[in-house]
C-alpha cells in the first residue's frame, strides 16, 4: 500500500487502525528495517505517533516506539528515564512547535537574548542526546498566527523573532553531522496557517497543530526518516509526448510540439522540464521510457526551445514494448532496483500498467495537466535527501559514462582486454574525515553488492573512523572515461587476531570491474600490519543481495557455518596472494 499526494486526510483518520494492520500483514511479506524511534514531544504526540508508524511501514521501515510524557522533552533529553535509556533508540525525533516557545512581544527591545537562550536550550538537548550516538530530528518553527503589529511584525515583532530563530537554526544545524532539519515553517505555510494550527484541538488535547497538519507533518517526517535509512528514489522514469512537450511529436512533427514561451501551455511544459533538469544537476538520474519512433523521439529533444537533451539521460528507450518491460529493463541496465525509480506519465492506462506490472516503481496519478507534475514530485516527497556531495551532483554523469563503457566492451576479442583499454586506477584508503558523509550515505543505500546489509549512521562511522578496534577502507575508482567516485566500503572489527568483516558493499554501477579483488588486496595488506591472521566474512540474506551470496567462496574463503541462506566463511592470510592484476591502485599521480 502506498500513500500520495493528494492526502485523503478523512480516509487516513478514520482508518488509521485498519491501515495499521494491512500495512503490518505486507511487512511480513517483504524485508523492512526495524527501527527504534524515541519522540520527544513538547506537545501531545500520540496521533502522531499513529500516523508517523502508517507511512513509514508503506516506506518500508518498521519501527517500535517510545514517547515521552507531555512536555517533557527537555527533561527526558538532558536527565533520561530508565525506559528511554533502555530503549536504545536509532533516532531522537524532538517534536517541537511555537506553543513551546516565549517570543518577545518586541523584538528590538530583547529578541536577541531571548534568541540565543533558545538556541542555548536546543544546543543543550542535542548535547545530552549524544549519548545515544543516534541521528536527531530537529523541527524549526511555525510563523504565528497573530501579528500584534500587523504588517509590522515582520520588521519588530513575533514574526521576525521566528525568522530569526529559524535561520539561526539552519545554520547551527547545518554544521553538524548528525542533526536533521525538519522544516515544519515551510509546512505550514504550504497547508496555510489557518489550516495547520487548530485552536480548539489544543486546548481539548494539546495538540499544536490540526489533524490535517498532524497527517502532513508525519507524511514529511515518515520520508525525512526513510531518507536518512537510505530509502529515497534514484531514478526518474520519464515519458514524452503530452509528458515533456504537448502534442504528440510522429504526429505533429518538431515544429508542431508545444514548448517555450510563445503560449501559456508551452511556458508551463518549459518549467517542467527546467525542474527536471534540476533534478538532474542534484544527482537524480533521468531516463526515457516512450511508446515511440527512436528518431522522432530524438528529435523532440533537439527542438530549439527544449530545455532537456538528449545527453541528459542516463538510460533513452523509445519504442512499442509495453512500457513495463523497457522499465524492468531500465532498472536492470542502470543495476537499480526497482524500487529506486519514478515514473511519470499523462496517460492514466500506462500508469496503471507499470503499478500492476512493477508494484515496486512509485507511479504517482499526476493527471494529464502538465502544471501538475512538479507537485506530485515534490509533495511525494520521492527525492527527500539529508546531505547533498559532489559525487551527488555527478551521478547522472557516471550512469552516461558506464552506458559508454558498456558500449565499447563488444568491440574486444576478451574482457580482460577490455578491462585494460579502460586504463583504471583506484583510491583505496583509510576513512578520511573528509569523505564520512558519502561514506554513510553510500551505507545506508546501497542494497545489491551488499553482503551483510548492516546500516550506520554518520556517529558511527566517525566512530569506527577514529577506532583502533576497525579497519574502515573507502575505494574511489577513476579510467579514461572519468571518475566514478567512490564506489567501494570495507569495515572490519578486530578481535584478537581475527578481523570480522561487518560490512563488505560496492556501488553496482562498477561490477565486474575487478574492484572488489583490488579492495581485498588493500584490506589483507592494512590486516597484516594489524597482526591479524584470519579473516571472518558474513553473508547475511536480504531482498536483493543475492549476487554477493558466493563472493567470499569467489575470494578464496573456505565456509565454516552455513545457517538457512546466510553464510560464514573465513581466510588464513599469512600466505595470500594479491587477485587484482589490472586496477592500479593508490598510483593515480603516475
Amino acid at each position: 500500500m502506498n500513500f500520495s499526494f493528494p492526502l485523503d486526510y478523512k480516509m487516513i483518520s478514520r482508518k488509521k487502525r485498519s491501515l495499521k494492520k494491512e500495512l503490518i500483514e505486507e511487512a511480513l511479506k517483504q524485508e523492512c528495517l526495524e527501527k527504534n524511534i524515541a519522540i520527544l514531544g513538547g506537545s501531545s504526540t500520540a496521533e502522531i505517533k499513529d500516523f508517523l508508524e502508517i507511512f513509514l511501514l508503506s516506506l518500508g521501515v518498521k519501527a517500535n516506539f517510545y514517547e515521552s510524557d507531555y512536555n517533557r522533552y527537555y527533561e527526558d533529553a538532558l536527565f533520561g528515564t530508565e525506559l528511554l535509556e533502555n530503549f536504545k533508540p536509532d533516532l531522537i525525533y524532538i517534536h517541537t512547535s511555537l506553543v513551546n516557545l516565549k517570543a518577545p512581544l518586541d523584538y528590538a527591545k530583547d529578541g536577541a537574548k531571548a534568541l540565543q537562550e533558545i538556541l542555548e536550550k536546543f544546543e543543550s538537548i542535542w548535547k545530552a542526546l549524544g549519548r545515544f550516538n543516534c541521528g536527531i530530528i530537529q523541527n524549526n518553527f511555525e510563523l504565528p498566527m497573530i501579528r500584534l503589529f500587523g504588517n509590522f511584525d515582520a520588521l519588530q515583532g513575533r514574526v521576525r523573532f521566528v525568522r530569526e530563530l529559524n535561520t539561526s537554526l539552519a545554520e547551527r544545524i547545518s554544521k553538524l553531522s548528525k542533526i536533521y532539519l525538519h522544516d515544519i515553517a515551510y509546512l505550514s505555510s504550504m497547508i496555510g496557517l489557518d489550516r495547520y494550527f487548530d485552536k480548539s484541538l489544543y486546548y481539548q488535547a494539546k495538540y499544536a497543530m490540526s489533524m490535517e497538519g498532524m497527517i502532513e507533518l508525519s507524511f514529511s517526517l515518515a520520508h525525512l526518516i526513510a531518507a536518512i535509512f537510505g530509502k529515497s528514489k534514484k531514478g526518474l522514469v520519464l515519458d514524452l509526448d503530452n509528458t515533456l512537450w504537448g502534442g504528440v511529436i510522429g504526429d505533429d512533427g518538431v515544429n508542431g510540439i508545444v514548448i517555450g514561451d510563445e503560449s501559456s501551455l508551452g511556458e508551463a511544459y518549459s518549467t517542467f522540464q527546467e525542474y527536471i533538469l534540476e533534478l538532474k544537476q542534484r544527482g537524480v538520474i533521468l531516463s526515457v521510457c516512450s511508446k515511440n519512433d527512436i528518431n522522432n523521439a530524438k528529435e523532440g529533444l533537439a527542438h530549439p526551445r527544449s530545455i532537456l537533451k538528449f545527453d541528459d539521460f542516463a538510460y533513452f528507450m523509445a519504442n512499442w514494448e509495453v512500457k513495463s518491460v523497457n522499465i524492468k529493463q531500465i532498472a536492470q541496465t542502470l543495476n537499480i532496483g526497482e524500487d529506486s525509480l519514478v515514473f511519470i506519465d499523462d496517460n492514466p492506462v500506462e500508469r496503471e500498467v507499470v503499478r500492476t506490472n512493477l508494484p515496486l516503481v512509485s507511479v504517482p496519478d499526476v493527471g494529464d495537466n502538465v502544471v501538475d507534475f512538479i507537485a506530485h514530485i515534490d509533495r511525494n516527497y520521492f527525492f527527500e535527501t539529508v546531505q547533498f556531495s559532489q559525487d551527488d551532483a555527478l551521478r547522472g554523469e557516471y550512469y552516461l559514462q558506464n552506458m559508454q563503457r558498456q558500449k565499447e566492451v563488444s568491440s574486444f576479442s576478451s574482457y580482460e582486454d577490455f578491462l585494460k583499454s579502460l586504463q583504471m586506477r583506484a583510491e583505496i584508503l583509510e576513512f578520511s574525515p573528509i569523505y564520512i558523509e558519502r561514506i554513510t550515505q553510500l551505507i545506508n543505500k546501497t542494497n545489491q553488492f551488499n553482503c551483510t546489509t548492516k546500516r550506520y549512521d554518520f556517529a558511527a562511522v566517525e566512530l569506527m573512523s577514529h577506532s583502533q578496534d576497525y579497519i574502515t577502507l573507502y575505494g574511489r575508482l577513476i579510467d579514461k572515461y572519468g571518475d566514478n567516485g567512490l564506489i567501494a566500503i570495507s569495515i572490519g572489527r578486530i578481535e584478537l587476531e581475527v578481523c570480522h568483516l561487518d560490512l563488505w558493499l560496492m556501488s553496482c554501477r562498477v561490477l565486474k570491474r575487478n574492484m572488489e579483488y583490488a579492495m581485498l588486496d588493500e584490506f589483507v595488506a592494512l590486516a597484516k600490519k594489524k597482526r591479524i591472521k584470519k579473516l571472518r566474512g558474513y553473508y547475511i540474506k536480504s531482498a536483493k543481495n543475492q549476487m554477493v551470496s558466493q563472493l567470499y567462496e569467489d575470494f578464496g574463503f573456505s565456509l565454516v557455518e552455513k545457517t538457512n541462506s546466510d553464510s560464514i566463511w573465513e581466510l588464513e592470510i599469512t600466505n595470500y596472494q594479491n587477485k587484482n592484476l589490472i586496477i592500479g591502485v593508490n598510483d593515480a599521480g603516475k
